[in-house]
């Protein structure tokens, strides 16, 4: 994958759940905070079938474009997983859901549905933090 490190083994405990963030939650982001508790598994990109959006102050994620999305993997308990759910809105704003990535591998993500997203500025790169 390549010059960024590379993705470890998927490996969770029972009570872990892993989530791929590309936006705020980003180590050195504004709300990278709420990912204190947890393990970063790796940085990672998404399948090319979703597109970027810039929402002004954080981006989203939408299913159906033919980008890959640049973020990172983090293994979170569910205590932090319950935070990201409440930070991200879910289900009302954005709504998590499985993601593959562009390895083929499945975890977890916040995405925004495409009605929501409409007329917003598209990342045609797949990487929030360029240009920030």
């Amino acid at each position: 994958m390549d010059a960024r490190s590379p993705l470890q083994p998927l490996r969770t405990t029972a009570h872990e759940t892993l989530v791929f963030v590309y936006g705020t939650l980003r180590t050195g982001c504004s709300n990278h905070r709420f990912l204190s508790s947890a393990r970063l598994v790796g940085e990672a990109s998404s399948a090319p079938e979703y597109e970027l959006v810039d929402l002004g102050d954080f981006p989203a994620m939408v299913k159906g474009g033919g980008e890959r999305v640049q973020g990172e993997v983090w293994a979170v308990d569910i205590g932090t997983l319950a935070l990201l759910d409440e930070l991200e809105d879910h289900p009302d704003y954005f709504r998590r859901t499985k993601l593959c990535l562009d390895d083929g591998r499945e975890v977890e993500t916040y995405l925004l549905p495409p009605s929501q997203a409409a007329g917003y500025p598209r990342i045609a790169s797949g990487e929030w933090r360029e240009g920030r």
